[in-house]
């Protein structure tokens, strides 16, 4: 009957470490989403500045419908 008291016991205290480890993670992943957007909102006014506005010689895919490659 001890042994399975130190089964049962072993068991619980390897949750515990899993749980805390989880916890840990589970932070870590919120502190990283936090910082992605932080740096997203920095970035975002120079992409929108940079970002070419495109006009009615440029195709959708960025080329120029002149200089396109690979058609025929």
């Amino acid at each position: 009957m001890t042994w399975i008291f130190s089964a049962a016991g072993l068991v619980l205290a390897g949750l515990a470490v899993l749980g805390f480890a989880g916890a840990r993670a589970a932070a870590a992943a919120r502190a990283l989403k936090r910082e992605v957007a932080a740096a997203k909102a920095r970035l975002e006014p120079g992409r929108a500045r940079l970002t070419p506005r495109g006009d009615e010689t440029t195709a959708l895919g960025g080329v120029p419908s002149g200089l396109k490659t690979g058609t025929r």
